[in-house]
């Protein structure tokens, strides 16, 4: 049954009911594009190896692709998103590496052949969707035997930061609101291991790590995209949208980061939840 709320969100698995919360507005590429695989894939690069074949389900604007092709090359490297809007900046980023290739694709229903790649990695896709065990059994599939799937999510509820604003507090609910009226899960960090044991992974290595933004520089930017997202991206939409805040109450959530942002004692920082499972042979 579909929920009259939200009629563009129903109930069954598949990207064609998955809400992206962020949406593709400049202020979320702008984080994306900071991400690499030193700063968002550290657990997994003692295991990358030159000649790999890898797919990196939900690569926006393609850093983290790119540099995982630069560590397996001559390895080939397929970075998929659902949107066309992101691969076109992430194309022309790769216009010099030949072992990289974008594609638009469902995580849900992934048009490769079974076992067609030694790395399948996703960070910060399950905590979107409204099946995350559905697109891990996918992308075991495509994982050839001996390979590796590999997942980075965040979790909302450890986001922590000084000194307390009260527009933060109200942000952080109102954010977790929005994601769940999308049906998917802002905390799911903790979730990876379940929902990794629900898709058949066993013997899954688990690891956590943190992002954290303290200097001048960083709070800059961390605030200033927050503060740009809350009133401009998607999120903003939804959550008025839903009914779940007014245009003066991101108004107010805008405000209190670039608040937080001008403090010179600032700081904030989250968790991210890491798996591993290597498919047996």
């Amino acid at each position: 049954m579909q929920d009259r709320r939200y009629p563009w969100v129903g109930v069954n698995s598949g990207s064609s009911v998955d809400r992206y919360t962020h949406g593709h507005h400049d202020s979320v590429l702008r984080s994306h594009r900071r991400r690499t695989a030193e700063n968002s894939a550290a657990y997994l690069l003692p295991f990358l190896c030159p000649g790999m074949s890898v797919l990196d389900v939900g690569c926006g604007p393609g850093t983290i692709t790119l540099d995982l092709a630069g560590r397996v090359a001559p390895g080939g490297v397929v970075g998929l998103d659902r949107e066309q809007a992101p691969l076109v900046e992430a194309k022309t980023l790769a216009a010099d590496t030949p072992n990289v290739a974008f594609v638009v694709g469902d995580v849900y229903a992934l048009d490769f052949d079974d076992g067609a790649f030694d790395l399948v990695h996703a960070h910060q896709v399950l905590q979107h969707l409204t099946d995350p065990v559905a697109a891990l059994k996918e992308m075991g599939r495509v994982c050839g035997p001996g390979g590796l799937v590999a997942v980075r999510d965040a979790d909302y509820a450890t986001m922590s930061w000084y000194p307390e604003e009260p527009a933060l507090d109200r942000w952080l609910e109102l954010y977790r609101s929005v994601a769940r009226a999308n049906r998917a899960e802002p905390d799911a960090a903790r979730h990876l291991p379940r929902w990794a044991h629900a898709a058949g992974f066993s013997e899954v290595r688990t690891s956590a790590s943190a992002w954290c933004f303290v200097t001048p520089d960083e709070r800059k930017w961390w605030g200033g995209l927050w503060a740009e997202r809350s009133t401009s991206s998607a999120f903003a939409e939804q959550a008025l949208a839903y009914g779940l805040a007014t245009p003066d109450q991101l108004d107010e959530i805008a405000e209190g980061f670039r608040q937080w942002a001008a403090s010179d004692d600032g700081w904030f920082a989250f968790l991210h939840g890491e798996i591993l499972w290597r498919k047996p042979d």
